[in-house]
């Protein structure tokens, strides 16, 4: 049974003004059942309320922001969401024809019924004020008119410029200075937190020790050993003028022999190289050969000064000759480190702790640094493979370098004590070889002072003089010299 055909419901116009779409030519039916009315939903922006077109497979319509869907009666017409919330318009209408031709302002959707009128009709529009300005808001440009346009110079006055230093290169960082591995202020502040402890240390011992020697029982340690023992009846008195030679060649030798010392350990690049002329592939340093040569005339200087020591018997004043050594020695200490020191004559006789000190000094410290010297020599015989086990080099560095540090710390003691225990009447004793029993006698005479003046200032001149430029002409008179 054929069912009568129905007129297709038509929607929106393409154009402004134009017949709404399809257009009549096509609203013939095609056959039954190729065509569905799709639900249509309208809602215009002032609130008007939908209405529904009947049709079994009607489209779902997005209302995503609140606003009324328009749906396309065209067959394949999808449902578009506006989501600026104006509505959505069925595809293929164009912008323009979103706002009828009164220009109310209002959406008008699909007629109610066939062949009706667009939906809601003219008559029941109220004109809105916002439309009123019609083709004045329609010449306004677009955001991307307003894009590609130049920009309009700015027409307040600028009250921030960039100076001069913005349009300057910047200069690269530059490193700090550093000595050794830190920074000046680094070693400052070391030395400052060092310096500060040792002051905390210092005035603890000196705390101490006056607290040991106020009690009865140091009291009477002090009277039972006072610091110093009896020597024996063939002990000489007074210092001869070879000791007071022979001390200051030592103190010379030993001074630069230190400094070259530690420019050996120190130094990665050699300005000038030596070697023997009988052997001209062993090469060394000229810091090195420097360092050796002093050692051969400290040795010398050694030698001569122990022979004279134990043929002369003044031996007896720096060899411990009784136990009483020891428990004088800590009599000694515990007065130095009360800042009560002892004020024994050294014309006569050393206090324990020095003629102890004095003994490590002669004969165990100079024999060690010459023994070490010797094995990390070119003197000492490679090819001795069973020697060589019994005596390693590392055993020889790793002492060599320590015995120096014990050297420089015992000059440091030894030049602060005499300064600070009478020092014209010291100096006397071993500079000029004045002296008397009566500790007294000499203690206003200056010449042993002017003689240490005269000394250091010929320490000066041989630690200047220690340098290329000096060395070089005296080292090829030995052997062959080769500058980089």
């Amino acid at each position: 049974m054929a069912s009568t055909p129905r007129t297709p419901r038509r929607g929106l116009p393409r154009v402004p003004g134009g017949e709404p779409w399809p257009p009549a030519a096509s609203d013939a039916p095609g056959p039954q059942g190729s065509a569905e009315p799709a639900v249509v939903e309208s809602e215009d922006r002032a609130g008007i309320g939908r209405k529904p077109a009947a049709g079994p497979n009607a489209a779902p319509v997005s209302d995503s922001a609140g606003v009324g869907a328009v749906a396309s009666g065209v067959p394949g017409a999808e449902s578009v969401s506006d989501s600026a919330g104006v509505g959505a318009v069925a595809s293929g209408v164009p912008e323009a024809g979103r706002r009828d031709a009164a220009g109310s302002g209002v959406r008008r959707g699909l007629p109610r019924e066939p062949g009706g009128e667009p939906w809601p009709p003219i008559s029941q529009i109220r004109p809105d004020p916002a439309d009123a300005r019609g083709d004045a808001a329609s010449s306004v440009p677009s955001s991307e008119d307003r894009a590609a346009a130049p920009r309009a110079p700015l027409t307040l006055p600028r009250t921030v410029r960039p100076g001069v230093a913005a349009s300057l290169p910047r200069p690269p960082k530059r490193e700090p200075r550093t000595i050794g591995p830190y920074t000046p202020v680094q070693w400052a502040g070391s030395l400052a937190v060092l310096g500060t402890l040792a002051l905390v240390l210092v005035a603890l011992v000196v705390v101490i020790a006056r607290v040991l020697l106020s009690l009865p029982s140091g009291q009477a340690f002090l009277a039972a050993y006072p610091g110093e023992y009896p020597l024996p009846d063939a002990a000489p008195v007074g210092i001869p003028a070879w000791l007071n030679w022979s001390h200051f060649l030592n103190s010379f030798f030993l001074l630069l022999i230190i400094r070259t010392g530690w420019q050996v350990h120190r130094e990665k690049r050699p300005a000038a190289f030596w070697s023997p002329r009988g052997n001209k592939r062993r090469r060394i340093s000229l810091a090195l050969w420097f360092h050796q040569s002093l050692d051969i005339l400290w040795i010398a200087n050694g030698v001569v000064f122990v022979v004279l020591l134990f043929v002369t018997g003044q031996w007896m004043r720096i060899v411990p000759t009784s136990w009483d050594v020891f428990p004088n020695a800590v009599s000694a200490a515990l007065q130095y480190a009360a800042l009560d020191w002892p004020t024994e004559n050294g014309w006569v006789n050393y206090n324990s702790l020095q003629q102890l000190s004095y003994f490590a000094i002669t004969f165990v410290a100079a024999p060690v640094a010459i023994v070490t010297g010797v094995r990390l020599s070119g003197v000492w015989p490679r090819d001795a493979e069973r020697l060589n086990r019994l005596f390693p080099a590392e055993w020889a560095r790793k002492l060599h370098y320590p015995t120096m540090l014990f050297f420089v710390a015992f000059i440091v003691v030894h030049v602060t004590l005499v300064l600070a225990t009478g020092a014209l009447r010291n100096l006397d004793h071993m500079y000029a070889a004045r002296g008397s029993v009566d500790p007294d006698a000499f203690a206003g005479d200056p010449t042993g002072l002017l003689i240490f003046a005269a000394s250091l200032l010929v320490m000066a001149a041989g630690w200047v003089a220690a340098r290329p430029s000096v060395l070089i002409p005296i080292a090829r008179l030995f052997g062959d010299v080769k500058q980089r």
